[in-house]
């Protein structure tokens, strides 16, 4: 499904419309706002692999918006792109702020328009691409300064919840093999508190009674509480997951419903690319995802949006008798 509710229009010139009875006189604004591409979707969707690629080829560069990824450490519970990932493409606002800070949607505003304003001072374009759909919603909806500056251009990728959860089951135990619970042990904290910083991170407190256990269990009551910290690390990503989805479809909707003509929102349907294997996978996602992208973000970066001073200026002889 595409979703597009914003017109745009290549005129530079106050346009003469003929109507029954007279002349209507469209004056264009002379601003141009900057443009600004957001990558939404669930974890595991491929928000990162495609903001990247997107930014590759559209000489941009990439803003995270993701709530936990903005802290330092946990890069394999967090899940962070890594520099062999990124392929060269910068990235802002990932693993900066320290881990025992709260970080909120306002800090996120502040830090994200400073960004996105010098990447376009340098004549690139600023990608956005994260998870954490509240603060999306605080930039590009809620901040004035933001909207006065800039046009987005937001493409969702999207997975059915059964393909989905088989994929963040499968990624949660590649993580458990690549160091997952020892990463995630250098944050366990003994008084039970995980409501603050990076420590709210899921894989973290699910593990809480298994780091507990250490000298006071036998191995195979340990093995056991591990497992239960793994199986819930899975539920509560798949919960997330869900979440995150249904927050989408309500930021969309606010979107839609404000002001339909200042969007440009499309949906991408990656399902079959979670069904394939190997080449049949990659065939999927240039087709469904990385292809389809690439069209609508090339317009998007080509139009010249027409903006209309208002009110409109009509000839005497069109005006009601």
């Amino acid at each position: 499904m595409n979703i597009s509710f914003s017109a745009a229009c290549k005129q530079t010139q106050p346009a003469m419309v003929n109507f029954p009875g007279g002349l209507i006189n469209l004056i264009p604004r002379h601003r141009r706002k900057e443009k600004v591409v957001v990558v939404m979707g669930a974890t595991g969707t491929g928000k990162s692999r495609l903001s990247i690629e997107l930014a590759s080829r559209f000489d941009a560069e990439v803003i995270n918006s993701d709530k936990i990824q903005v802290y330092k450490g946990l890069d394999i519970v967090t899940n962070k792109v890594s520099e062999e990932e990124c392929d060269g493409v910068p990235h802002h606002l990932l693993g900066f702020v320290d881990p025992t800070a709260d970080f909120w949607a306002h800090d996120f505003v502040h830090h994200a328009s400073a960004a996105a304003d010098d990447i376009t001072k340098r004549g690139r374009t600023p990608i956005i691409a994260g998870g954490s759909n509240s603060f999306i919603k605080a930039l590009i909806n809620d901040d004035l300064h933001f909207r006065s500056r800039y046009d987005c251009c937001l493409l969702w990728v999207d997975v059915a919840m059964p393909q989905l959860n088989s994929f963040v089951s499968a990624r949660v135990d590649q993580m458990v093999d690549s160091g997952l619970v020892a990463e995630a042990h250098e944050f366990f904290n003994p008084a039970g508190d995980y409501g603050r910083g990076i420590r709210r991170a899921i894989g973290v407190p699910e593990l809480d009674e298994y780091f507990r256990s250490e000298g006071r269990a036998s191995s195979a009551a340990k093995a056991k509480l591990l497992q239960r910290g793994i199986d819930q690390i899975k539920s509560n990503s798949q919960i997330l997951a869900a979440r995150q989805r249904q927050n989408i479809r309500r930021l969309l909707n606010i979107l839609r419903l404000a002001e339909p003509l200042e969007w440009r929102m499309h949906k991408l349907d990656a399902t079959e690319v979670f069904r394939k294997r190997g080449g049949e996978a990659e065939e999927a996602w240039q087709r469904l995802v990385a292809g389809p992208s690439t069209s609508f973000v090339d317009q998007f970066l080509c139009e010249d949006k027409m903006d209309f001073a208002g009110p409109l200026i009509l000839a005497p002889q069109a005006l009601p008798l």
